[in-house]
């Protein structure tokens, strides 16, 4: 017997919504960076540029573009564990490359931001090893 079979209908309930609700959060949080990026691309470029990459507006629209990608499966379940395995890999390049050590001499308070993206990183993987769910989850892409 399997823990998921042994749950009682309550636990089902309860793990049902909180799958949903961590993939809906997982979706604002990308969507809130698309958005700014798509409002000011510009800007998106500046900080790209001030971190000292090439290409800054090319990576800009980069960025905007594979966060649509990965709005769009964590609130399908399409292809999600690949897409929180993607997630997970760049949100750990932005933490090192824009809140990483070099930054932390001028800013403390990068130190809390570079941390808080292994937080992010850290419930991606969980998702990724866990999946979307059973309730309103297209099976694309699934790795098992």
């Amino acid at each position: 017997m399997t823990l998921e079979t042994a749950q009682s209908p309550a636990q089902s309930s309860w793990t049902t919504a909180a799958i949903l609700i961590g993939r809906l959060i997982f979706a604002a949080v990308f969507l809130m960076a698309v958005v700014f990026k798509f409002a000011d691309i510009g800007a998106t470029a500046g900080y790209i540029a001030a971190a000292g990459f090439p290409f800054p507006l090319f990576l800009a629209w980069c960025a905007a573009l594979l966060e649509v990608v990965l709005v769009a499966c964590f609130l399908t379940g399409a292809f999600f564990s690949w897409a929180a395995l993607v997630a997970a890999a760049y949100v750990l390049f932005l933490g090192f490359a824009f809140h990483g050590p070099s930054h932390w001499a001028g800013n403390q308070a990068e130190f809390g931001f570079f941390v808080d993206h292994f937080t992010f990183v850290a419930g991606l993987l969980f998702a990724a090893v866990h999946g979307p769910g059973r309730v309103l989850a297209l099976r694309l892409g699934s790795m098992s």
